[in-house]
């Protein structure tokens, strides 16, 4: 009874995959294009982390360049959560910086596991098999 998902552990990651990517994204919309509309922030961090999260949710969710693309997510999120939140509190839960954290592991995750079904990257990189 306890394994009636791992059928389905497959599609489930690629959805974790394609949602992470696609909640990532509007946060660097937010910063580049104003929308959805949020509060003002110091241009390097608008442009440089903006533009990671849009383009690096983009590349996550469609899986084109997962990996290197993850990876460079994981790393701003790990610099975003001891830039604006460690140093406020050692735990997230009371220096805000659950979300970081959370999304500095799932793209971890991602970078380490690779972009899995329903990607660009798995359909580029089909290869005819080796005759026999």
């Amino acid at each position: 009874m306890m394994n009636f998902l791992s059928a389905y552990t497959a599609q489930s990651y690629a959805l974790m995959r394609i949602v992470a990517g696609f909640l990532f994204l509007w946060h660097g919309s937010q910063k580049l294009l104003g929308f959805p509309p949020g509060g003002e922030m110091p241009a390097f961090i608008k442009w440089v982390a903006g533009s990671i999260e849009l383009i690096g949710g983009v590349l996550v969710m469609l899986g084109l360049f997962t990996r290197p693309a993850a990876f460079l997510c994981s790393g701003l999120m790990a610099a975003a959560y001891w830039m604006a939140h460690g140093t406020n509190a050692l735990l997230p839960i009371l220096n805000k910086g659950e979300l970081a954290a959370l999304y500095c592991f799932v793209f971890l995750l991602i970078s380490a596991k690779g972009p899995g079904i329903w990607s660009l990257d798995s359909i580029l990189n089909t290869k005819p098999s080796p005759s026999a």
